[in-house]
């Protein structure tokens, strides 16, 4: 299958760059299995969910991994501080007292081996490898001790088609931030989890919608876009992923008594397909998952999936496609324009329903 058979025009303006005033009060489109297109608000929810539903929410926390770096002048070589940009986008071990991040670097030639990186709040990297625009960096301390200086040195990881319009700034601390987010680990949101408030969580609940928690680390690859000119060509991103056994427990049961099970983003659909270990059967999982999931998959959890708009030729779009159709998701998305719908992270939200 071609990637350009997953493109669509959409007008720049239409593109979110900040999001809604209330996290609920964005628009919802909702494409049933069959049938027309209906238009809804977020908050509209409640009245498609009740006991027979189960919700799938991926826990993880997105933390600031966005930052400057000073790479002081060489003594040798001649030449001036240089200011870097650094994008972390994957934990690799602890070792010595040290911990290894995957960071993109930006300008990645002014880089090298053994070079030292200065930070805000006296956070401090070292260059241990470097190849193409990525390298690897070791900060001393734990992971934890890390990421509790990157509280202070860090900004908010935004997407690049935002980033590329607008620095982030403190308000994105919050909303760039699902309200259940609990296990520090992501540098992007599950994004389709940002429309939710706490008492629409509550009023789900009290409607007798079970929800489950599981954990995605959602990392930079997912706005890479496919280069490949077959979808068959592409190499998938890999990212760590969580269901714990009590998790497993509860959707086996659910399942078995034929609940629905609607995965709030992409991140926790491809968590609970790559834990699936049959038709309707999960099992406990705690490892990395390069799940490509395209048109022709047989999908085994999910029934519902609540997710924003995503981005041309992307491997998400790839995904909806999968779950709802190619022709019928491009002519959502055709209608969303239409009806000025606000697109991609900071945009509104769809909830689909699986026609395979």
């Amino acid at each position: 299958m071609r990637t350009d058979e997953f493109d669509y025009d959409l007008p720049e303006e239409l593109i979110a760059l900040e999001p809604s005033d209330a996290r609920d009060g964005s628009r919802l489109l909702h494409l049933p299995a069959s049938g027309p297109v209906h238009h809804r608000q977020f908050r509209d929810l409640l009245a498609l969910f009740g006991e027979d539903d189960v919700l799938v929410l991926n826990d993880t926390r997105v933390f600031p991994a966005a930052l400057k770096a000073i790479r002081k002048a060489r003594e040798v070589g001649g030449g001036g501080d240089v200011t870097i940009d650094i994008n972390l986008h994957k934990f690799i071990r602890e070792e010595n007292g040290e911990t290894i991040w995957r960071a993109f670097v930006r300008p990645a030639k002014r880089l090298a081996v053994s070079d030292e990186l200065f930070m805000p709040a006296g956070l401090t990297a070292r260059v241990i490898t470097r190849e193409g625009p990525e390298a690897d960096l070791a900060f001393p301390g734990s992971r934890d001790e890390v990421l509790a200086r990157l509280d202070e040195a860090g900004e908010m990881p935004l997407p690049p088609y935002i980033a590329r319009k607008r620095a982030a700034g403190t308000p994105d601390r919050e909303r760039y931030q699902t309200v259940f987010a609990e296990k520090t680990g992501s540098v992007a949101a599950p994004t389709a989890g940002l429309h939710f408030t706490d008492e629409l969580l509550s009023q789900l609940e009290a409607r007798g919608t079970q929800i489950v928690r599981v954990t995605l680390h959602v990392g930079a690859g997912t706005f890479l876009p496919v280069s490949a000119e077959n979808i068959e060509d592409h190499q998938m991103h890999s990212e760590w992923g969580e269901v714990s056994e009590a998790a497993a427990v509860a959707l086996n049961a659910a399942m078995a008594s034929g609940k629905r099970i609607t995965c709030v983003g992409t991140t926790a659909m491809r968590l609970v397909e790559s834990a699936s270990s049959g038709p309707r059967e999960i099992a406990p999982f705690s490892d990395e998952t390069d799940i490509f999931i395209t048109p022709g998959y047989a999908f085994r959890i999910a029934d519902r999936l609540i997710t924003n708009f995503h981005l041309p030729k992307s491997t998400l779009l790839m995904l909806v496609s999968a779950f709802s159709g190619k022709s019928r998701i491009l002519a959502a998305y055709e209608e969303a324009i239409a009806e000025r719908y606000r697109f991609f992270s900071y945009g509104d939200a769809c909830l689909l329903e699986r026609t395979t």
